[in-house]
């Protein structure tokens, strides 16, 4: 049986272009191999080498240097960019290595509109301009089986959780507020305690963190007395703001939710004999995540928010 036949393309290697353009932008064989610090030989047979592999003379030659041929300046154009686009491979592949180049992947559950989380956001991307980020808002459970599968680097959520496989680095606490209508009577006052709720009705999202703010509501007022009939609502927090506007109830948030203004709210300070009430925030990763990128948001993590690190 025959065998097919085979065309096996010039081995042109990168050193050939390399020295092929220098002796372009010299003008001079001689010169180029003096500044590339090798023998005059060596760079003119190399050269040789690469018109006989491509069938095409690059340079007419004189005692003055070199001139490109016109089939010369197409093969110079064309190495030029070969080497541009080698050296950018390059870079990249270094960049990628340091973390400073890549995707990183965050997850949250929580507004973005102001405070830490944004802020950090912020700061990752002015660091390290050339990593794609992408942020992901979901239920704190999706969010966790996302983290587990390794479709996300990082979580941050409220709360600490015991996770297999993964490490946690506590982050930053935010203040819990009473959003309320512009003319509700608590709406005159700076600060509202959690004793104030008893005749209210409190319309919370199921939605995460509503389910934060529930305990802690029911942590704070141990009576079923004196707390506030509560309605939950399997809808997004924007949309909670929008039955307060209608007069349906108020609300609690966290801090970082304030960014987001909606017309006819106010937020007004929550406390209790202690002072402020707060949530504190975590960061989650898989353990055998290797991605340099997460290495250097965590390295930011901690540099912003400086505490021991913990794992599950």
């Amino acid at each position: 049986m025959d065998q097919p036949l085979v065309f096996r393309m010039p081995a042109v290697d990168l050193q050939q272009l390399r020295f092929v353009v220098a002796a372009a932008d010299y003008g001079s064989i001689r010169q180029a191999a003096e500044l590339l610090s090798i023998r005059h030989s060596v760079l003119s047979r190399s050269i040789r080498q690469l018109e006989h592999l491509i069938g095409v003379v690059v340079f007419e030659r004189s005692g003055s240097g070199v001139n490109p041929t016109l089939a010369g300046r197409s093969v110079l154009r064309t190495a030029r960019l070969i080497l541009e686009q080698v050296d950018v491979l390059v870079a990249t592949a270094k960049a990628n290595g340091r973390g400073e180049a890549g995707r990183l992947s965050i997850g949250f559950c929580t507004s973005i509109s102001a405070g830490n989380l944004r802020a950090t956001i912020l700061d990752f991307k002015k660091r390290f301009p050339q990593i794609d980020l992408a942020t992901v808002e979901r239920p704190r459970a999706r969010l966790m089986n996302a983290l587990r599968n390794g479709t996300l680097d990082v979580v941050v959520c409220p709360g600490q959780m015991p996770l297999v496989d993964s490490k946690g680095l506590p982050l930053w606490s935010e203040r819990i507020l009473i959003s309320l209508p512009e003319d509700h009577p608590l709406a005159s006052r700076e600060i509202i305690y959690w004793t104030d709720f008893r005749n209210e009705t409190v319309l919370l999202s199921q939605h995460d963190p509503g389910r934060e703010l529930e305990d802690l509501l029911v942590s704070k007022l141990v009576s079923s007395e004196d707390r506030p009939k509560i309605e939950r609502h399997d809808v997004s927090r924007s949309v909670i703001k929008s039955l307060i506007n209608m007069g349906l109830g108020i609300s609690l948030v966290m801090e970082s939710d304030i960014g987001a203004t909606f017309a006819g709210l106010v937020y007004r300070e929550l406390r209790d004999g202690a002072g402020p009430s707060r949530i504190d925030f975590f960061a989650y990763w898989r353990r055998d995540n290797a991605n340099p990128a997460l290495e250097n948001l965590l390295k930011l993590l901690a540099e912003r928010y400086p505490s021991p690190a913990f794992s599950e």
